[in-house]
């Protein structure tokens, strides 16, 4: 209980101090918003004891999107505590208290998928994100699953990359996340909803038990990085990066080692 209390505490004052400073940083065009992003979340991932394993090295430098599967909240410390990004959220996101303003001060782009038209608009958003330099992670289930499957790909914000105000050559990235242990002990299929949060799992409920029950271990995998081809139509990239996910994850899953060039 007065671990949860701290955290809370930790949250609700640090937080908005931080994104006031990240603010100030982008009205006056100075750097910062990137370092000041990555501590915060590494300090979460202290906090809620996720010790993170990394494979491969993410692209740095040049325009990238990274293409990831999607299994909780917590990808987004996870991810978050590797490299500065910016990521892709579904539209309610924005209107949460707090975690919203967060979110946006983040450099979030959020998108509602029912409408065709906001996804294009979305798009370019996305697209000027990485024109000014933001690497963008894109969940591209398009929801977040069990953690012991990888769903099936959806490319429509694959597409954004075809909007990129630039002429650097703009790279692709497969990202596997994986939740290999808790308590040190290797997690089963049946224990992976510890730290899953999909379907119509209540928030508050499902932070409250992680809180409790979790010391979790997350192998996240940097797959080999592609430049995109426009030749290359988003359906068949959402396919190809789907396969090469899915093999990330399960070796990931089952303690295996892989070549992230495949």
């Amino acid at each position: 209980m007065l671990r949860a209390l701290f955290i809370a505490a930790f949250f609700f004052t640090i937080t908005p101090l931080l994104v006031s400073l990240q603010w100030l940083l982008g009205k006056l065009k100075l750097p910062g918003w990137g370092f000041i992003a990555s501590n915060y979340y590494r300090t979460l991932c202290r906090l809620l004891r996720i010790r993170v394993r990394v494979n491969g090295e993410p692209v740095r430098a040049r325009p990238v999107l990274f293409v990831s599967n999607h299994v909780s909240w917590v990808d987004i410390v996870v991810i978050g505590s590797i490299a500065p990004v910016a990521f892709v959220a579904k539209r309610e996101v924005a209107s949460w208290p707090l975690v919203g303003f967060t979110a946006k001060m983040q450099r979030t782009v959020f998108v509602d998928r029912t409408r065709r038209l906001q996804t294009a608009e979305a798009n370019d958003e996305i697209a000027r994100r990485l024109t000014e330099g933001d690497p963008v992670v894109l969940f591209a289930e398009g929801t977040s699953s069990d953690g012991n499957h990888v769903l099936e790909f959806r490319s429509a914000l694959i597409g954004a990359v075809t909007h990129l105000e630039t002429n650097q050559q703009v790279m692709l990235q497969p990202v596997s996340i994986a939740y290999t242990r808790t308590q040190g002990i290797a997690m089963g299929r049946q224990h992976r909803p510890l730290v899953a949060w999909y379907g119509d799992i209540e928030f508050a409920p499902h932070f409250k038990r992680f809180l409790d029950r979790c010391a979790v271990d997350v192998v996240v995998t940097f797959g080999q990085p592609v430049p995109f081809d426009h030749s290359i139509d988003r359906k068949t990239v959402a396919r190809t990066f789907e396969n090469k996910v899915r093999k990330l994850m399960a070796a990931a899953l089952r303690d295996r080692a892989v070549e992230t060039v495949t």
